[in-house]
């Protein structure tokens, strides 16, 4: 990202694009904004406040997520950098404050506040960039988030559209971003100009997936807390954090290190692979609020066993899932025949649990899990003991004991 602008606004290529201090406390809002999602499903787990969760969880990753891009070509440093750090956070705070009662009398918070984070990046950086080839990319994204802005505050006016309207305002940015936000008289923008620091950007779906994980055993351990510790209680306590450790292994491995690589490699057009990654990683959380809603449901009444609170605790998991089994096939080709399989069978051990108790259909979804990470695992394993073998080759002489 070479080039000098007033104030050293851009970083350099060869800049390692190690997370800085203020990113990871801009992460902070994202962690309350996960909060208050688990709050509003766990309050309406219909296949409604499904919608309505994910849209509202759609909107705030897209600003995590443009927020992550523009701090892999700024200098988190700069001063314009800082005050557009802690105004997408704050903007972030308010977002996430309103998310419990969009949909009862605060949808304006939350799409002015949406609106108003696009508008004001732009606000910082386009007279910031000025004399820079850059300059025009911005004005290109800031114009379309202006025109997007129209249908998020209509729909927060109009109740009786406001999920129309929102979900067409979401799939206009997303698909924006993917066709490179070409604009008429403007054009769009190039691959060199959308490029990304592989390590950078990896590094940073990392740590917001671990936050998800994180939001799973805090809302788990809360709900365990108040349980009374009953028998129960406690091996749905135990079964969530399984299931925590299980997705984090399944994140990990195989892949979860080589997307920076991977990306470094594409050069310029591995800004597609970033962007699809990111959608990726949208659907890996909503699978883990999912869940982390679930074993809530779990550890405070492991009898119930109504259909809403299985169809989340399924659903979670296999979309967690088959992101997951995409984004390795994207990164390496690889499909594990384990996790192929794997999809199918949470949603065949959720239907088999159909009026059992919640705990039961848990301890199913968690037990799967291990299976695929113990499949998954197990051709390393022998790979690791045939080198072992061949590395020394007296081992298998040696007497046991």
């Amino acid at each position: 990202m070479a080039g000098r602008l007033p104030g050293q606004l851009l970083l350099r290529r060869e800049n390692l694009g190690r997370a800085s201090f203020l990113e990871l406390f801009f992460d902070l809002a994202f962690i309350f904004a996960l909060t208050r999602l688990s709050r509003a499903l766990l309050d309406d787990p219909s296949l409604n406040g499904g919608f309505q969760t994910l849209l509202m969880l759609a909107a705030l990753w897209w600003v995590w997520f443009v927020t992550a891009w523009s701090a892999d070509w700024f200098d988190p440093r700069a001063p314009l950098i800082v005050a557009l750090l802690l105004w997408v956070m704050f903007g972030g705070l308010l977002m996430a404050a309103a998310v419990p009662t969009v949909f009862d009398g605060h949808a304006m918070v939350f799409a002015v506040a949406y609106v108003a984070i696009h508008l004001g990046r732009a606000a910082i950086l386009v007279p910031g960039l000025r004399g820079h080839p850059l300059q025009l990319r911005s004005l290109r994204v800031a114009i379309w988030f202006a025109i997007s802005g129209v249908l998020w505050v209509v729909g927060a006016a109009v109740a009786p559209a406001r999920e129309a309207l929102w979900a067409l305002a979401l799939v206009m940015e997303y698909v924006l971003a993917r066709l490179r936000w070409p604009f008429p008289w403007l054009g769009r923008s190039t691959w060199p100009e959308l490029r990304v620091n592989g390590t950078h950007l990896s590094e940073r779906y990392q740590q917001i997936f671990i936050i998800a994980l994180g939001e799973l055993i805090l809302i788990s351990g809360v709900a365990y807390s108040g349980s009374g510790l009953d028998r129960d209680s406690t091996v749905a306590f135990a079964l969530a954090f399984v299931t925590a450790v299980a997705l984090a292994r399944l994140y990990l491995v195989p892949a979860g290190g080589r997307l920076g690589a991977r990306i470094e490699a594409e050069g310029p057009p591995g800004s597609k692979l970033t962007l699809l990654a990111g959608y990726l990683h949208l659907v890996m959380i909503a699978g883990v609020l999912a869940t982390s809603v679930a074993m809530e449901m779990t550890i405070d009444d492991p009898g119930e066993h109504t259909t809403g609170h299985l169809a989340v605790g399924v659903i979670g998991p296999a979309l967690f899932l088959t992101a997951r089994i995409l984004l390795a096939a994207m990164v390496d080709g690889s499909r594990p025949w384990a996790r192929l399989v794997g999809v199918p069978a949470i949603i065949v051990g959720g239907l088999a649990t159909v009026g059992l108790p919640q705990l039961v259909a848990s301890a199913v979804v968690a037990g799967v899990l291990l299976l695929i990470v113990l499949f998954d695992a197990m051709p390393r394993l022998g790979r690791s003991i045939r080198h072992a073998r061949e590395s020394d080759p007296a081992a298998e002489q040696r007497p046991a004991g």
